[in-house]
């Protein structure tokens, strides 16, 4: 890729090329624009044996000036239907939480951010998560309500929607 106007931390670059090298099944990523690595594309594949599988889910994670020390964001593109991305697209979820103490003590400080996660395990951890939603935790109350009440009827359409959905406009 070229070279990148501001120093990147080393950690992005090596994570860019280790990805490259070594695909992890169920995602790709990709930068957004060669001049820029903190605006990262991905693409994930719906993990199979969940109402997600078929999907192709594209969402963009965005680095900050001090990455590692602090996570990205990450923000699906692709409409989602899901308990734990807010109806903007953001996800919310432990690993991609500032790093230390919860305020509100939901959470413990290993179960958040750390500066030795990668993108590998921040995509690992969002393929878990639309396999294994935290209805407990939720960013999306709606979704998570049907989630709880109604998994097989309401919520199962909405997500077979977003499936599809994602399917026509995965390559566009």
């Amino acid at each position: 890729f070229t070279q990148p106007q501001r120093k990147l931390p080393q950690k992005t670059q090596s994570s860019f090329g280790i990805l490259n090298k070594n695909p992890v099944e169920g995602f790709s990523a990709g930068l957004i624009e060669d001049s820029d690595l903190y605006r990262w594309e991905v693409l994930i594949i719906g993990p199979p044996d969940t109402l997600y599988e078929g999907g192709v889910f594209k969402a963009h994670l965005t680095f900050p000036k001090d990455y590692p020390l602090r996570p990205p964001k990450m923000k699906f593109i692709t409409d989602i239907w899901h308990p734990n991305v807010d109806k903007n697209g953001d996800v919310c979820i432990s690993i991609l939480h500032e790093p230390g103490e919860d305020k509100y003590g939901y959470e413990k400080p290993e179960e958040r951010w750390l500066p030795i996660h990668t993108v590998e395990t921040i995509m690992i951890s969002v393929i878990s998560m639309l396999a294994d939603p935290n209805g407990d935790s939720p960013a999306n109350v709606d979704a998570a309500k049907e989630w709880r009440e109604d998994r097989h009827g309401a919520f199962k359409r909405k997500v077979a929607r977003c499936v599809r959905k994602s399917q026509e406009t995965a390559f566009e």
